[in-house]
């Protein structure tokens, strides 16, 4: 027999793998290259690198600790964040099961007949089914067994999609690991922000007393014929005036406590704290390392890369669509007319064999598209990589210079603070004594509770900034 082929079929395959090689999946963007070093000053060579330190190593404070260990039991953001951990472990799973061949079992049944005037209904209408029996009218086929399906994957297309569902459920740990990063961070500047409201209040409470214990000596003056009305009333409103900052102290600490409480997943309540140790020294002599060790610290900066790897697979997947797919289907179980007949012969065993090749023609545009947006997605990646290394190396550099400024304005504050509480002093006296105004007075005390609170304010400042140079520099989530 004569056997023909048809030149369509091959000259559509031949043009599919020519318009599928080339597909450039080869991207590239300019890279900067990082910066040998930090601009720093020289740090302590010997002591311990940031990142080596864990969180309850770094932050001494008990109370503190307590909360963050709440904040990564309870906070919802991070709770969200291991949902979508358990989404790409399930994506991992499907991707996975996309590559081995599909058995279902199956069960059915049909009623069928055909008309008389055909083929099928005048050979049925003398043909035995048994002995002495024609095949019935009304013809049932009844089908019990197991069917199979496999996509052979011949241009790597499922093996690219398993590892781009891999590469995503990597990019999805290290982003729960910056989720934790950040939350130790925030718990970290909030209880930070109510110390310093903590020991603000306290001076401001101290000043109340203080000029409480004034206004009863300008009053006492007053009456001795020694201070006039007007003194009186400037003592007075300076004394209004402390008693109004007070309450407004008193509404930050209770909002800063509820922005704690809030990122423990609780509902507004006391915080534990100890005001005291706010102006303790951190004990810890660290050193920030080299700027390339953030690719290695810093979870955001692997879950892009991570990213990255997910968008090359997702590109290369894209691009073995446009080949032919190569399918097997297969069927294998018993079938009969009748159910005593179904798993009683040898004759009802059943079974298909068949394999096809699907190669796609018309829609062409459509992927076309996809790929174009693979390779979008591929190059927003890289982008997004080169801007987390950037925006890291930056964060790291304006802390390291904040640290450096505020040691110098600390120092400078002390000084002023201690002047001032001297010219307090002073300042009473010589008004004792008839040598200054009460103006002047007022004016000493206003000072000094300035520059007291200015202190409490870059003290702060220090310690959120050495809470914010551990985690740009990687630390918090170990």
């Amino acid at each position: 027999m004569k056997r023909t082929y048809s030149p369509s079929l091959a000259i559509s395959l031949l043009a599919l793998s020519i318009q599928g090689c080339g597909l450039n999946t080869d991207l590239s963007i300019r890279e900067q290259p990082i910066p040998a070093d930090f601009p720093a000053p020289q740090e302590n060579r010997q002591a311990a690198k940031v990142t080596d330190i864990n969180w309850r190593e770094y932050f001494a404070d008990p109370h503190l600790l307590s909360l963050i260990d709440t904040a990564i039991g309870n906070n919802l953001d991070m709770q969200i964040a291991l949902q979508r951990i358990e989404t790409a472990r399930s994506s991992v799973k499907l991707a996975n099961g996309a590559m081995l061949p599909k058995v279902e079992l199956l069960v059915g049944g049909s009623m069928r007949k055909f008309g008389l005037y055909t083929m099928d209904g005048a050979g049925n209408d003398s043909t035995q089914i048994t002995p002495g029996n024609t095949v019935p009218e009304h013809l049932p086929d009844m089908f019990v067994g197991l069917q199979s399906s496999w996509e052979i994957d011949v241009w790597g297309k499922l093996e690219n999609q398993r590892k781009a569902a891999a590469s995503e459920y990597l990019a999805s740990i290290e982003g729960t690991n910056f989720v934790i990063s950040n939350l130790v961070s925030d718990v970290a500047i909030h209880y930070n922000d109510l110390l310093a409201l903590d020991n603000e209040l306290e001076f401001i409470r101290q000043t109340i007393g203080k000029q409480q214990e004034a206004l009863d000596v300008i009053r006492l003056q007053k009456e001795a014929g020694r201070a006039n009305e007007l003194a009186v009333q400037q003592f007075l409103a300076e004394l209004l005036s402390m008693q109004v900052l007070e309450t407004n102290v008193l509404q930050q600490i209770t909002e800063t406590e509820n922005k704690i409480n809030y990122l423990l997943g609780r509902f507004p309540q006391a915080v534990e704290r100890t005001k005291h140790d706010f102006f303790k020294e951190n004990s810890h002599e660290i050193s920030v390392g080299i700027p390339s060790q953030l690719l290695e610290n810093r979870p955001d900066i692997r879950a892009a890369e991570f990213q990255i790897e997910a968008t090359k697979f997702d590109l290369k997947a894209a691009k073995a669509a446009f080949y032919p797919n190569f399918n097997i289907t297969a069927t294998f179980g018993f079938q009969a007319f009748d159910p005593q007949f179904l798993f009683t012969s040898p004759a009802s065993i059943a079974y298909s064999v068949m394999g096809t090749l699907i190669a796609p023609l018309i829609n062409m545009k459509a992927l076309e598209a996809r790929f174009n947006t693979a390779q979008a997605n591929q190059l927003s990646a890289m982008y997004n990589y080169q801007k987390t290394i950037l925006n890291a190396y930056v964060e790291v550099a304006n802390q390291l210079a904040n640290i450096k400024n505020l040691q110098q304005i600390n120092a400078l504050k002390k000084q002023q603070s201690e002047v001032l509480k001297q010219s307090v002093d002073v300042s009473k006296e010589l008004y004792r004594s008839a040598k200054a105004s009460y103006l002047e007075v007022l004016i000493a005390q206003q000072s000094a509770l300035q520059s007291n609170i200015e202190l409490i304010n870059v003290t702060k400042q220090q310690r959120i900034a050495r809470i914010n140079l551990y985690k740009a520099l990687g630390g918090g989530w170990q």
